[in-house]
């Protein structure tokens, strides 16, 4: 059933009404709309109305009092660790006098003879089983024996010629022609560190002797004949180099480089050592730089300073500071050598060489001061 029927053509508000009912517009146009263009407005007669405007307050604007900032540096915060560093100016160069010289670069090996590895692995191991041992306090007439430069040199099994005494202090020797590496050491310490320590007797002690260099003769398995000059703690594996092993150093004539504790190549340090020279190597223990505590002195003595030095012909040419500037990643210290334990010369040989040791002060070239 429809309730509501629309008729066509009929406005849809008509249905369900009378089409009677529908509301005509008001005359005239809507409210928005504007006026045609030939119509114009007239403004209204008179002034515009007025309007209040803001007024400043009469006078000057309220005084205000100066603020003053608190006496002292301001305190809004202290600073911390994340502030940046202060600047710093990287065109100044610094004065690098006073700083320590840079450590003195090794080599991995000499450019003259080379042991072979089974015989450092040997040594090394060696060394591992038989420390060092302990200073002694020598007999009043052996300390009276060294200062005088009666000594003598004790010839190991590995050594291959002779050596034979020809005055006090005084020897010569010879070895054949392919021999192989052998070390000479004196038959006394040089130095004593019970009684020729500085730490207790409060002044310098010097050791020294000399080699001359008589000839070279044929040398062994492709290498040069060579002599080494030195310094050892005992015990020493004498078919060793001095300076290659623990507790030794050494100047080497065939390479000119010095060794200490060193298995390698050595430093670089004089020219090599010639058939007619004579070279002499010396050690001063003195008095360290800084004071000591003497109360302390047992734990103190490894501060005392030691110098080494080089002569040729009488001549002082080189030196260096045992407690240099060491390579932390090559050097292996110079523990045995820094004036706590007995120091023996020795004469390290390599193939054919005839040659002299003096122990004897008058007769070295080198005259100390």
């Amino acid at each position: 059933m429809c309730f509501f029927k629309s008729l066509k053509g009929q406005h849809p508000n008509t249905v369900g009404g009378d089409s009677s009912q529908n509301h005509a517009p008001p005359p005239g146009p809507p409210p928005s709309h504007h006026p045609k263009d030939d119509e114009h407005y007239t403004l209204p007669p008179g002034p515009p109305p007025v309007r209040n405007e803001y007024l400043p307050p009469p006078g000057p604007p309220p005084g205000r009092s100066d603020f003053l900032p608190p006496s002292g540096p301001p305190s809004f915060h202290a600073p911390s660790s994340d502030d940046p560093p202060p600047y710093h100016d990287w065109t100044v160069v610094e004065d690098t006098a006073l700083l320590p010289p840079p450590p003195s670069l090794g080599h991995k090996a000499s450019p003259a003879g080379n042991a072979s590895l089974s015989e450092a692995d040997r040594a090394h191991e060696w060394c591992r089983m038989y420390p060092l041992i302990r200073p002694h306090l020598p007999a009043a007439v052996q300390h009276k024996s060294v200062q005088n430069g009666d000594i003598n040199l004790v010839k190991p099994r590995e050594y291959q010629g002779n050596v034979s005494v020809t005055a006090m202090g005084s020897w010569t020797g010879s070895t054949i022609s392919g021999g192989r590496d052998a070390c000479l050491l004196s038959s006394l310490p040089l130095y004593f560190p019970v009684l020729d320590s500085p730490i207790h007797t409060r002044t310098k002690k010097t050791v020294y002797f000399e080699v001359k260099v008589k000839s070279y003769g044929r040398g062994r398995d492709g290498d040069a004949s060579s002599l080494a000059l030195g310094y050892c703690a005992v015990p020493y594996p004498t078919w060793r180099m001095p300076g290659w092993e623990r507790g030794s150093l050494g100047v080497h004539g065939d390479d000119g480089r010095r060794y200490v504790n060193d298995s390698w190549g050595g430093k670089d340090f004089t020219s090599a050592i010639r058939a007619g020279e004579t070279v002499g190597l010396g050690m001063d223990f003195s008095v360290p730089d800084t004071p000591l505590d003497y109360r302390a002195s047992s734990a103190q003595t490894s501060n005392i300073k030691v110098e080494v030095f080089f002569t040729r012909n009488g001549i002082k040419e080189s030196d260096w500071n045992l407690h240099e500037e060491l390579d932390a990643e090559n050097d292996l210290g110079v523990d045995g050598l820094d004036g706590q334990f007995d120091l023996y010369a020795a004469v390290g040989l390599f193939g054919g060489v005839e040659f002299e040791v003096n122990f004897n002060r008058h007769l070295w070239l080198w005259q100390p001061s």
